[in-house]
């Protein structure tokens, strides 16, 4: 397979991501990988190309930090992308936000036309345009979902803070990485008004209830193609335990890593959802779950393979990589 993964910036790239991962584990099985940022797109005549850095399968390369090293000396080469087996988006439009607020958008709209095109295109481009923050998780059964407020009234978060007893969650309606959490209670509320006009500057604000259950970490639970990812009877899955008085799970604000228990709950949750993410082209996706309830649905770049595969020491990379080209074989056959 020829496979494109579709990143921010080279340099933001670290050995120990879940693109790098999979990329890596691609190139050991014999396949081509690409990396395209999200400025490196070019269009021309009804075709769609790109200024990629390529590693070709005679490179051998045995570590993620072999494959940085080898990627950050590559230089670009111009490529038509309608030649690709799989175009994979894998960056995190919140990085780019700033900075670079065309970045993401764009990047969309190049991918929305190599669908177009018949090129395989992952995550669903046009689905994801509609998940481009945390209200598409509202879109699925309200039971796997906390009780949620979107707004940007002060006095609309005052309302529901009364609701919650005085303890709720405040963070940005688009946002990544755990940037921006805040805990609000009954001992700090002093402070509501202050946080609400923090995180408006940015756009909307999303408030939810507080669930107990967070005060033991959340789980990063991996599907693909709505399915959970398993091998023997274990699932690609981690629990991630905040450090202190953070209530923050991502593993970069850090959080720790262990094995995580599968509930029946937690798959009956997933049963739940599992037509709607089919639906949707949401091929590779990363929950995150606290207690009975799904926070979030990581839709762009889920993260933390590398920890679950240290902990459950199973090779999901290899087996994600086995179906995606099971798909790409089953659509060429039509």
């Amino acid at each position: 397979m020829k496979i494109a993964f579709v990143i921010n910036q080279t340099h933001k790239e670290t050995a120990r991501f879940t693109t790098t991962v999979l990329a890596l584990k691609a190139h050991q099985m014999g396949h081509e990988i690409y990396y395209i940022g999200l400025a490196d797109f070019y269009y021309e005549s009804a075709h769609i190309a790109a200024h990629v850095r390529k590693v070709l399968p005679d490179q051998m390369l045995t570590s993620t930090n072999s494959l940085m090293e080898v990627l950050r000396a590559t230089e670009k080469t111009k490529m038509m992308l309608e030649d690709m087996d799989v175009v994979w988006l894998r960056f995190d439009p919140v990085l780019d936000m700033v900075s670079r607020p065309w970045a993401a958008a764009s990047a969309l709209q190049f991918a929305a036309l190599l669908k177009e095109k018949g090129v395989l295109v992952i995550n669903d481009p046009d689905s994801l345009s509609r998940a481009s923050n945390k209200l598409y998780l509202e879109g699925f059964d309200e039971s796997i979902r906390p009780k949620t407020i979107v707004t940007r009234n002060y006095a609309d978060v005052i309302e529901f803070f009364e609701q919650q007893n005085k303890l709720i969650i405040l963070k940005p309606l688009k946002g990544s990485g755990g940037k921006n959490v805040f805990l609000i209670n009954k001992d700090n509320q002093q402070n509501l008004k202050q946080t609400v006009e923090a995180i408006a500057r940015d756009g909307y604000v999303i408030g939810q209830e507080y669930l107990p259950e967070a005060a033991r970490g959340d789980i990063r639970f991996f599907l693909l193609n709505g399915e959970p990812i398993s091998i023997n009877g274990k699932y690609a899955a981690v629990h991630r335990v905040q450090q202190g008085d953070e209530i923050r799970s991502n593993v970069h604000q850090g959080a720790k890593t262990q094995e995580a228990i599968i509930s029946p709950e937690l798959l009956l949750m997933v049963d739940k959802i599992r037509n709607k993410l089919v639906q949707d082209g949401m091929y590779f996706v990363g929950l995150d779950v606290v207690g009975d309830r799904i926070m979030e649905i990581n839709v762009f770049s889920p993260g933390a393979l590398c920890q679950t595969e240290e902990i459950v020491k199973e090779d999901f990379s290899a087996l994600i990589i086995e179906k995606l080209a099971e798909k790409v074989a089953f659509r060429e056959r039509g």
